[in-house]
């Protein structure tokens, strides 16, 4: 049992004085004195100074996939322009007009590339390239908040078809403006809460030379529902409307001629969701000429790629077998082939694969096999060329011109020799990736990464960085996850950093991992967590259960709050940054794929909220957030602070003035909130070998 004497809700207290002369911090502020002059100049350079940020490359195709542009900066007069290169021979000239404009208007340049749909107070505007006349195409209701979004064309120009969402309906909350500090402005946002009113959307079409707008006759139930792809058919005479419900339990697809007549050609429905929040499943593809689709379904227990008729009949599973698609790559219609990412034999990595368009399922690698990590390529219009980045965890990202299938590098476009320099001087250990067995047939994916000067055979602190929500992964093989630069700084201040991926995360491990957590996050994710920290001390003798710490971000600060009031007797030392200590009071669009609302799943909010189980914190917490949250937003965590008051629990509490989620805003306040995590965490746990 660990026991406090005292109530130590603070705020300015906690906020880290960075101007101060490291020495002349009083010895009892951390068990190592020297710890903010070695992890103060790291994180600056990393998140100040950008020196770990790697090269980028932006080469867009050109439609005739003979070559790609880049813009770039002239050395002499320091103007950018663009550039055109050819992909066989590397030969540069100057970059036409129609390329600047296909590169600055993208998808919103009209098929004869002459005139340009844009938004222009907030109304749809087309704007001729030429003249630069400009022609309205929607009237903003002056008595309803009504927006706009997502205007394509039709494949003969004449028509645009465009989102609209009014949220005249959703109630607004009441935020603080920084302005005068002793007079602060307020503002009202409107903010959809679980099982409140969502905006409501619909379908128009309009024609590019202006006129009435025709609505499209869609069937939205009264609790509302959401939008997914929305485009014309392969046709100027049909739109494609995917539509997904309040729960996204079910989503179909129909499309809708201009005179009003609708067909409905997919269905699915899903005791969970049919489409999560990365929008993996959302969308299909166009083949045979409009005469066939592909979508992508969880249906048969797997990430699957299904080929359907445009009459709405399945006629083959494109990827059979047991694995996932993670994502779609590209269509190959010449060639007859459908390339997307798999990792059939790790779940922490991405490559390229392909099958045949035709059903048989024959699965093709096509990323090499020496070449393990996380990869991805941005094909050429007719997919015989391709941009491949490919990294690890702890290699930064290489950028090569390839050709495909067969994999042949043309030439490296970024090799990061400069940073894979610094790297060999940062990285002492390299990262450890590690299957955890949990019983019941269940594996779960971790990493660690050990301190500089580790010595196996003594016992070191374990610092603990969860998510374990459906959103995302922390334990990925890819540059830049998982907040890999600030645990380096951690791990050599004397911790074992350890991630793990529980069930519910995005894993491509089947639709039944996915969905083990449906109904309410926290209660499985807590179990599985510790479950596998306990694997993890029990195959390796240098980790030290006796001395543990956690940590999160938005659904993982919720899950560090799970893990300090749900298994006091693991963990000593808890940081939870902008949780969700009452789901029900979190945004509709996200908490309802999974745990629905409050009124059909009272029992599953009830577990789930992290304040139901404050009475149970026996270690060390800091909660961090910032006053101007927009997603967590601060009266969500209040809620927990009054909760541990009125119980007389010891925490300690920082807000950020005016941050957002990412506590990004303000000059020094990403470095800051990592040095106060990295402050918080030596002065409460021992950090180095026992």
């Amino acid at each position: 049992m660990r026991n406090h004497l005292a109530i130590t809700c603070t705020t300015g207290f906690l906020i880290l004085a960075m101007g101060l002369d490291p020495q002349s911090l009083p010895a009892q502020d951390a068990p190592r004195s020297n710890w903010v002059e070695e992890a103060l100049p790291r994180l600056q350079a990393v998140y100040e100074h950008g020196e770990f940020q790697p090269a980028g490359f932006d080469g867009k195709w050109l439609p005739d996939s003979s070559g790609y542009t880049i813009r770039e900066r002239d050395p002499e007069t320091q103007k950018r322009s663009l550039w055109s290169y050819d992909a066989q021979s590397g030969e540069r000239s100057p970059a036409d007009q129609q390329d600047e404009h296909k590169l600055e208007h993208g998808k919103r340049l009209s098929p004869d590339e002459n005139h340009v749909v844009e938004f222009q107070k907030r109304n749809l505007v087309v704007r001729d390239l030429k003249s630069g006349e400009q022609i309205r195409l929607t009237q903003r209701p002056r008595d309803r908040d009504v927006s706009y979004r997502d205007p394509v064309w039709s494949p003969d120009g004449k028509h645009i078809a465009f989102i609209e969402s009014d949220s005249t309906q959703v109630r607004q909350r009441s935020v603080l403006v920084p302005s005068d500090p002793s007079y602060p402005g307020v503002r009202d946002v409107r903010f959809a809460r679980v099982g409140e009113q969502i905006p409501a959307l619909r379908v128009g079409v309009v024609a590019s030379t202006g006129g009435d707008v025709r609505w499209l006759p869609l069937e939205v139930p009264e609790e509302g529902c959401y939008l997914g792809q929305v485009d014309w058919a392969e046709n100027s005479d049909q739109v494609l409307v995917e539509t997904l419900s309040r729960f996204r339990d079910t989503r179909e697809f129909t499309l809708y001629s201009l005179d009003g007549e609708s067909t409905r050609i997919y269905s699915e429905t899903n005791p969970a969701w049919a489409v999560g929040s990365q929008g993996t499943n959302s969308g299909l593809n166009w083949v045979r000429e409009g005469d066939a689709f592909i979508v992508v379904s969880e249906k048969d227990g797997w990430r699957h790629a299904f080929l359907y008729s445009r009459d709405g009949d399945e006629i083959a599973v494109l990827t059979p077998g047991d694995y996932d698609i993670i994502d779609r790559a590209v269509v190959d219609e010449n060639d007859g082939w459908f390339y997307f990412y798999a990792s059939p034999e790790n779940a922490t990595q991405k490559y390229l694969y392909r099958v045949p368009l035709d059903g048989t399922g024959t699965l093709e690698r096509i990323t090499s096999k020496d070449q393990p990590g996380s990869h991805d390529y941005d094909f050429s219009p007719n997919a015989d060329l391709a941009f491949h980045t490919f990294s690890t965890l702890d290699s930064p990202p290489i950028i090569e011109l390839v050709e495909l299938p067969s994999h042949r590098v043309l030439r490296v476009l970024e090799d990061q020799a400069e940073l894979r320099a610094k790297m060999e001087r940062v990285i002492s250990h390299p990262t450890e990736f590690l299957q955890l067995d949990i019983g019941d047939g269940i594996s779960v994916d971790a990493l660690m990464i050990k301190p500089k000067n580790f010595d196996d055979t003594k016992k070191y602190p374990v610092f603990v960085y969860v998510y374990g929500e459906p959103y995302l992964q922390t334990v990925l093989d890819k540059w830049g996850a998982g907040q890999i630069d600030f645990h380096r700084v951690v791990a050599d201040m004397g911790y074992l950093v350890v991630s793990i991926d529980n069930r519910g995360t995005p894993a491509p491990k089947g639709a039944a991992w996915r969905r083990s957590i449906f109904g309410s996050l926290g209660p499985l994710s807590t179990e599985e967590q510790a479950a596998a920290l306990k694997e993890l001390g029990r195959q390796r003798s240098y980790v030290d259960l006796s001395r543990v710490g956690i940590w999160g971000w938005s659904g993982g600060g919720s899950n560090t709050l799970n893990a300090m009031f749900r298994q006091p007797e693991l963990y000593d030392v808890g940081i939870a940054v902008v949780p969700k200590p009452q789901p029900h009071l979190y945004n509709a669009w996200f908490q309802e794929i999974y745990m629905r609302t409050r009124e059909v799943n009272a029992d599953g909010y009830e577990r789930s909220a992290p304040i139901h189980f404050a009475e149970g914190l026996e270690g060390k917490l800091l909660i961090i957030t910032g006053s101007g949250e927009t997603n967590t937003h601060i009266q969500i965590i209040e809620g927990l602070v009054d909760r541990l008051v009125e119980l007389g629990k010891p925490f300690d509490y920082m807000v950020y003035p005016n941050r957002d989620h990412g506590l990004r805003e303000g000059s020094g306040t990403v470095v800051h909130v990592r040095m106060l995590i990295l402050r918080y965490l030596i002065e409460n746990l021992t950090p180095g070998p026992q």
